[in-house]
């Protein structure tokens, strides 16, 4: 069964703030607290003032009611507009340089925004792509997380002080393949790709989707930045929505995995170097990579 495209209300402030730096775009779907959550770790933590934007998918928990009252640019779908959708709307928005694609069950940590402007600052061009590093409470096969350092699931039962003094010793190195949220890329970059593909929805393999489109498009530069920490509560939403199969939507559309194009392509979770240059091989590899695509796409 395909996606329903939503029906998306626009409500932009009448004046924006001219010294924002980011424009920080946050999709929830009735989760009120960590939303809440969210934002006030936004207000508190960052070094820079920042747009944000949100959108409200239903609001039924009280969090449309709750947004209404924020001075916060949103938008609304009175049904789940998935991932894809709703980022490009929120990202039509933006009235800064940078589009910050950050989840609603993440609690940035102290100067988090000032380790990924500085990475920005110190490269030569727009053409990048950069994540921040997320802390999470349980272990997986994720080499660019901190994990497991469990300091709550839920906002009701969140340690903010440990994770604040923990966020404070832990070093991680720089890491090669940006590819998810806390992410950031240059607005005009955003807008030549064409935001998230929203064929994609209700989301699933939307975010390799989206940094293949960046490499088409001559990005070469993906980097998580180890000192950018958010806490991933890891509330996941994906188990309320028909799930599209993005596994082989992204094989018929780029002709290779993308299990191959986040591991040999992008390297992701290894030490970030920056002499190293990432590189499509067409070596064996690759070619069996072509044949596995081949394979996924008609399974």
């Amino acid at each position: 069964m395909s996606f329903v495209k939503p029906n998306i209300n626009y409500f932009p402030l009448a004046n924006s703030d001219s010294e924002a730096l980011f424009s920080i775009i946050i999709p929830s779907w009735n989760n009120l607290e960590m939303l809440k959550c969210c934002i006030q770790s936004i207000y508190d933590n960052s070094f820079y003032k920042h747009q944000i934007i949100v959108h409200i998918n239903e609001g039924v928990d009280g969090s449309l009611a709750w947004i209404k009252e924020q001075k916060i640019d949103y938008t609304h779908s009175d049904t789940n507009a998935g991932v894809c959708y709703s980022v490009n709307a929120m990202a039509s928005l933006s009235n800064t340089n940078y589009v910050v694609f950050l989840n609603d069950d993440m609690y940035v940590c102290k100067n988090w925004d000032k380790h990924l402007y500085d990475c920005i600052m110190s490269l030569p061009n727009t053409n990048f792509y950069i994540s921040g590093t997320m802390i999470e409470p349980l272990a997986s096969n994720n080499k660019c997380a901190i994990a497991p350092h469990n300091f709550g699931r839920i906002p009701e039962e969140f340690d903010r002080l440990a994770l604040d003094e923990f966020a404070l010793i832990v070093k991680k190195n720089d890491w090669f393949g940006s590819c998810w949220p806390p992410s950031v890329v240059h607005k005009s970059v955003w807008d030549k790709v064409g935001g998230y593909s929203e064929e994609f929805s209700p989301g699933m393999y939307s975010d390799p989707d989206f940094a293949m489109k960046l490499w088409e498009h001559g990005i070469r530069h993906f980097q998580g930045i180890g000192a950018s920490l958010v806490y991933h509560f890891q509330s996941r939403s994906t188990g309320r929505v028909v799930k599209n199969n993005g596994r082989k939507q992204f094989a018929q559309k780029w002709g290779i995995p993308a299990s191959y194009f986040y591991k040999n392509v992008l390297q992701l979770g290894s030490e970030f170097k920056p002499e190293s240059k990432l590189k499509m091989n067409k070596n064996v590899a690759y070619f069996v990579a072509k044949l596995r695509a081949s394979f996924i796409s008609i399974s």
